[in-house]
C-alpha cells in the first residue's frame, strides 16, 4: 500500500512537473511570436478592462487577469457586455481581442471606458446587418468573438486608430461617419477613411 502511495505521489510530481514545464514554454513562445503590444500584457500584474455598451447601457470594469491567470468570472461578464444585443446571443470573447483592448487603453491613456457599438453578434443577426450594408461582412470576425466596434470618450477617433494601427496586431477598420474603429484578431490589415 505504502509503495502505491510513493508511486502515484512521484507520478503526479512529474505530471505537475510537465504541466508548469508546457505552460512556461506556451507563455515563451507566445511571447516570442506575438506582437510587442502583446508582450507589454504579459508583464502587467492585473490587466483590466472597461465597457460601456452603447445599446444596453451596460457597464462593466473588469480585472479579468490576476494572480497569473484569467479570472472566469470576469470572462464571463465580458462576454455578457458584449453579447449579440439583438437576439441575447453569447459567446465567449477571444483573449488576445481583450488584451488588445487593455493594451490600447493604456496606450490611449484612457480614462473613461470604452464605448462599445458592437461586440459578438450572432450569425443571425450578422446576416441580417450584410443583406442591409456592404460594409459588413459576410463570415464577419464579430461571430467568433474575434472582432470588436468602439470609441474613446476624451480621445479622437483617428488617434484611437493610429494607436490601434501602431499595434500591427490584427485588423483596425476606420469608419469616422459612424464613429468608430473597429478592431480584430484576424490577420494585420487596414481600411477605412
Amino acid at each position: 500500500m505504502q509503495f502505491e502511495r510513493e508511486q502515484l505521489q512521484q507520478h503526479t510530481q512529474r505530471h505537475n512537473t510537465r504541466r508548469q514545464f508546457l505552460k512556461m514554454s506556451l507563455g515563451l513562445t507566445t511571447g516570442l511570436i506575438m506582437p510587442n503590444a502583446f508582450a507589454t500584457a504579459f508583464k502587467q500584474p492585473e490587466r483590466k478592462l472597461s465597457l460601456i455598451n452603447l445599446h444596453t447601457g451596460e457597464s462593466l470594469s473588469s480585472t479579468y487577469w490576476a494572480e497569473g491567470d484569467y479570472q472566469a468570472s470576469e470572462l464571463h461578464a465580458i462576454n455578457r457586455v458584449l453579447r449579440d444585443h439583438r437576439t441575447g446571443d453569447m459567446a465567449p470573447i477571444d483573449k488576445d481581442l481583450i488584451d488588445l483592448l487593455n493594451i490600447l487603453h493604456h496606450k490611449m491613456n484612457g480614462k473613461q471606458p470604452f464605448h462599445v457599438i458592437s461586440g459578438y453578434r450572432s450569425p443571425k443577426t450578422n446576416a441580417m446587418l450584410n443583406q442591409q450594408s456592404s460594409g459588413v461582412a459576410k463570415k464577419s470576425l464579430h461571430m467568433q468573438g474575434k472582432a470588436i466596434d468602439i470609441r474613446l470618450p476624451g480621445r479622437h477617433l483617428s488617434d484611437l486608430r493610429k494607436a490601434a494601427l501602431n499595434l500591427d496586431a490584427g485588423g483596425v477598420g476606420y469608419y469616422s461617419k459612424s464613429d468608430f474603429v473597429h478592431l480584430d484578431t484576424g490577420r494585420v490589415r487596414h481600411w477605412g477613411s
